[in-house]
C-alpha cells in the first residue's frame, strides 16, 4: 500500500495548476501540470508572450533562485493554483542571426536500454505528449504525399555549424545539404525540427535556401514549442522531440514504421529511439567542409532502405556498414 506522502506526490504531479503570469502590464493564464519542469513552464509562457525561455526570468517570492533552474519539477515547488507570479523579459523582435548566446549540449549521453525503454513507457510521458498534441498544432508548409516515408531533420550541427562565424551563414551550411535534401525528397517527406524558436528556423533555413528550393519542397517546420520534458534516474531532467506528435496529427501519412530522424543528440529521440540516427557532428565548418561526407553517405543509405516496409526494425546505430554493404551489392550485381 503506497504511503500519504507518495499518494500525495502523485496527485500533485498529476494536478493541473492554472497560474497567472504577469509581464509588461498584463496578465496571462498558463496551464500546467505538477510533472511539468521550470523550463515546460517557461514553454507555456512563450507561447502566450513570445518571450524566448532563455530571455525569461521568473520572479516568485516565496520561491526564489529555484525558478531560474529549468530542470526543477514544478512539484517541488510550493504552488497554488491561481498563484500570480512576475516575469521579466523581453520579445525578440529582432531575429539573432546566430544561437551562440544559447546554452549549449556537448555532455550527450546513452540511456541504459532499460532506463530507455522506461522513459518510453512511463504514463507520465505518455501523459506530457497527449498534452503537446493538443497543445501544438504543426502548420503544413506543403502537402504531405501518400506512400512517402518521412524525415526528421535537426538544424544545429546536423545542417549548419551555428556556433562559427561566417560571411554570410553559406559558409557554415554543410557540404551537400541541397543534394542531400534533393536526392532523399524523391522517397521521402521531410519535417525540420529545431530546440530553437520558430522565428530563427524560418530566418536560417530561408538564408540557406531550404524554403524556397525549386528541387524539393519542406513539410513542416517544428520549434522547441514541440518538445517535451522527461526525467531518468541517472540523467536527472532533460527536454526530447517525441515523434508522437507527428504521428497523432498525421496518422493516414506517418507513424513509427516509415520515420527516421537525425540528430546530433541522441537524447532527443528517447521517447523513439528505435527511430532515431545519430549524425555526426557538424563543427568547426572552415576546417572541415572540405572533408564532410556524412550527406553522401546518409543519402545512400536513406535511398538503400527505403523499400523496406518497416525502418524501426533497423540498428540505426550501424547504419554506415549497411549502406556500404547496400553499394557493395550493387556494384557486384
Amino acid at each position: 500500500m503506497a504511503s500519504p506522502s507518495a499518494s500525495s506526490s502523485s496527485s500533485l504531479s498529476e494536478e493541473e495548476l492554472t497560474l497567472i503570469v504577469k509581464w509588461s502590464g498584463k496578465e496571462y493564464t498558463v496551464r500546467v501540470c505538477g510533472d511539468d519542469s521550470v523550463g515546460e513552464l517557461k514553454r507555456r509562457i512563450c507561447e502566450v508572450t513570445n518571450v524566448l525561455p532563455k530571455r525569461q526570468k521568473l520572479l516568485y517570492p516565496k520561491i526564489g533562485s529555484k525558478l531560474a533552474d529549468d530542470s526543477v519539477l514544478l512539484s517541488q515547488l510550493p504552488l497554488k493554483s491561481s498563484l500570480k507570479m512576475t516575469m521579466i523579459g523581453t520579445v525578440e523582435d529582432d531575429i539573432i542571426v546566430d544561437q551562440v548566446d544559447s546554452p549549449e549540449i556537448i555532455d550527450d549521453f546513452e540511456l541504459g536500454q532499460d532506463e530507455a525503454v522506461d522513459i518510453k513507457d512511463k504514463e507520465v510521458n505518455k501523459q506530457k505528449l497527449r498534452r503537446r498534441i493538443d497543445q501544438y498544432k504543426i502548420v503544413l508548409r506543403n502537402p504531405c504525399r501518400k506512400g512517402k516515408k518521412l524525415l526528421v531533420l535537426d538544424i544545429d550541427y546536423t545542417l549548419f555549424d551555428h556556433r562559427s562565424t561566417g560571411e554570410n551563414p553559406l559558409q557554415l551550411m554543410r557540404p551537400y545539404l541541397h543534394e542531400f535534401l534533393t536526392a532523399v525528397y524523391a522517397e521521402y517527406d521531410i519535417i525540420i525540427w529545431s530546440a530553437t524558436s520558430m522565428k530563427w528556423v524560418e530566418v536560417k533555413m530561408e538564408q540557406l535556401g531550404v524554403l524556397d528550393n525549386p528541387n524539393y519542397k519542406i513539410t513542416a517546420l517544428l520549434d522547441h514549442l514541440a518538445m517535451i520534458t522527461v526525467q531518468s534516474e541517472s540523467r536527472g531532467v532533460f527536454d526530447c522531440k517525441p515523434l508522437g506528435l507527428i504521428w497523432a496529427q498525421f496518422p493516414e501519412f506517418y507513424t513509427s514504421k516509415n520515420t527516421i530522424m537525425f540528430d546530433d543528440l541522441r537524447r532527443n529521440f528517447v521517447m523513439n529511439p528505435q527511430n532515431g540516427l545519430i549524425i555526426k557532428p557538424f563543427r568547426k565548418a572552415h576546417a572541415n567542409r572540405d572533408s564532410d561526407q556524412e550527406l553522401v553517405k546518409l543519402t545512400q543509405y536513406l535511398l538503400s532502405i527505403a523499400e523496406l516496409d518497416d525502418l524501426s526494425l533497423l540498428d540505426h546505430k550501424t547504419w554506415d556498414l549497411y549502406a556500404e554493404d547496400n553499394t557493395k551489392r550493387r556494384r557486384h550485381a
